[in-house]
């Protein structure tokens, strides 16, 4: 089987490394926010460049965090998309705060500039795109519409590690960033984990205290907090992959360009790249209107492609409440049907991407021949 993405495989090609590092954390005896996870702070916070990093329990935890930190709660509305893991909406709403969804442009995916100021209102205190498949969001434009609004921008960048746009990287954008270290990420630890990014001193001090029950000293909480840390076995995994986090994000990129081009007379709609920014594909996303049957056939053959996401988070039941009246989230309806995520990650092999290749190339022959 070709599985959609391979972590695994991934643990396998640095195997030495990382079972060193696992090794070494457990020789030293301190699990939970020691010299690790200071370490990947700092070093990731480099990468990004931004000046601080708050490594916490997952990048649901981290979207928590950070509306937490710039005091955003009940009565406060925060403007995203519906065509996303539903994480980013269920944070919002774990905040206390109303998520506002807003459609996504056609071609890439992400939130829609042209439709953020009609959704603007005396409650809104926040925006926060998500920089989807590992495509950055218009990032420029929604901050400009921040600024003059006086709003917060929270950059969801949890499959986009890496992404730049005119070469400044993404989660270096926004007031705060975050991203998720979720096994099957760009950058992916072997269990749970995220970390908060920001340039601004004050957030970064709120958000660290909110990670630990509001500690600025032990067991004496300063405001009220929450328990979302990042733990040392972790944040060594961490630190070995990211050492490769650029050269297997070239090799993501090799493998969409081999399926752009083998696939251009395929009948799909490919993924188009911002020709301000870099994708780092942390998913190859194809629409069909044979969407179903195309991923049933990929089956038969082996072949796991996968739907990101197949119910906009406004028409799932726990969620009902967001939805809106008429064609007001239109693309995301569409976008939702059609969608399918080939095989993508940088320990896939040339047999088995030519294999994804024939496989689809089959289908569209067995159709519309």
């Amino acid at each position: 089987m070709i599985l959609c993405s391979n972590p695994s495989a991934q643990y396998l090609a640095y195997k030495d490394e990382i079972d060193q590092a696992i090794h070494q954390v457990l020789q030293r005896g301190w699990y939970i926010l020691g010299p690790e996870v200071q370490a990947l702070e700092e070093e990731f916070a480099a990468y990004i460049g931004v000046a601080h990093g708050i490594g916490v329990g997952s990048g649901t935890e981290a979207l928590h965090l950070a509306l937490a930190a710039c005091d955003i709660g009940p009565g406060d509305e925060v403007i995203t998309v519906s065509h996303t893991a539903v994480a980013t909406v269920a944070a919002i709403k774990l905040a206390g705060a109303t998520p506002v969804l807003v459609d996504i442009e056609s071609s890439y995916y992400n939130l829609d500039p042209c439709r953020v100021e009609a959704a603007i209102t005396p409650r809104t205190k926040a925006i926060l795109p998500v920089h989807l498949y590992g495509q950055p969001a218009d990032i420029p434009a929604i901050s400009a519409i921040a600024r003059k609004h006086g709003l917060k921008v929270i950059e969801d960048c949890a499959q986009a590690h890496g992404a730049r746009w005119q070469g400044r990287r993404v989660g270096s954008w926004g007031d705060l960033a975050c991203f998720s270290f979720y096994p099957t990420k760009n950058l992916g630890a072997l269990g749970d984990g995220g970390m908060v990014m920001t340039g601004n001193a004050d957030l970064a001090r709120q958000v660290r205290l909110l990670r630990e029950y509001g500690w600025a000293e032990r067991y004496v909480s300063h405001l009220p907090g929450w328990n979302s840390r990042l733990d040392e076995v972790q944040a060594a995994i961490l630190r070995v992959k990211l050492r490769y986090l650029d050269s297997d994000n070239q090799r993501r990129v090799h493998l969409a360009q081999q399926y752009t081009r083998e696939l251009a007379a395929c009948g799909l709609t490919l993924p188009r790249q911002r020709p301000e920014a870099n994708h780092v594909y942390h998913l190859f996303v194809v629409q069909s209107p044979r969407r179903d049957e195309l991923q049933a056939f990929l089956k038969t053959r082996g072949i796991g492609a996968l739907i990101h996401y197949p119910v906009p988070v406004h028409l799932q039941p726990a969620y009902r409440e967001l939805s809106g009246g008429g064609n007001r989230l239109a693309v995301t309806e569409r976008v939702a049907s059609q969608v399918l995520s080939l095989p993508l990650y940088p320990e896939l092999s040339q047999g088995d991407i030519q294999q994804v290749i024939a496989a689809v190339q089959a289908f569209q022959e067995r159709n519309y021949d």
